[in-house]
């Protein structure tokens, strides 16, 4: 995982960099810098519309009793979005626009869950976007009831 994190830090703005060199020798420097700008203020404002969005559905399902799996996913996707939006680059903008389509989202929510389905334990029941696929981990072991009192602590001295 190490390895993994330390190419994309040292990879995507390596990317980056030649990208903004092969756009700026054919374009200029003024439109590419303008097209960052452009790109940033853009996936600004449809990060937050997206967002806005998400959680209007998000309250939906929660007033009428239902868990908002897809849509709390949309949301952390929406959320990683707006931070490549934010990051200066070519690469990174065209991911985040990409992550901001409903209909990448959706094809990518299936995808996600059965990349995560070996890695994440889901504790209070059945959680159908990650479906047992084999490869989930069971948590074994005593299930212990108890009941809490809140007890008022007095001041020492008294």
């Amino acid at each position: 995982m190490f390895g993994r994190l330390l190419f994309l830090f040292i990879a995507i703005p390596v990317v980056e960099l030649a990208l903004f060199i092969k756009i700026g020798g054919r374009i200029g420097l003024g439109p590419t810098l303008a097209i960052v700008l452009l790109t940033a203020v853009l996936g600004a404002w449809l990060t937050r519309r997206q967002g806005l969005r998400v959680l209007t559905g998000i309250r939906a399902e929660l007033a009428s009793g239902r868990l908002p799996q897809a849509a709390l996913v949309d949301g952390l996707l929406i959320l990683f979005a707006g931070a490549l939006l934010l990051t200066p680059g070519f690469l990174t903008d065209t991911l985040g626009f990409l992550l901001l389509a409903p209909p990448f989202r959706a094809w990518l929510r299936p995808r996600l869950a059965r990349a995560l389905a070996g890695r994440v334990i889901v504790a209070g029941g059945p959680n159908p976007a990650f479906r047992n696929t084999g490869k989930t981990k069971s948590v074994a072991g005593d299930v212990i009831d108890i009941e809490a009192e809140e007890v008022e602590r007095r001041p020492e001295g008294r």
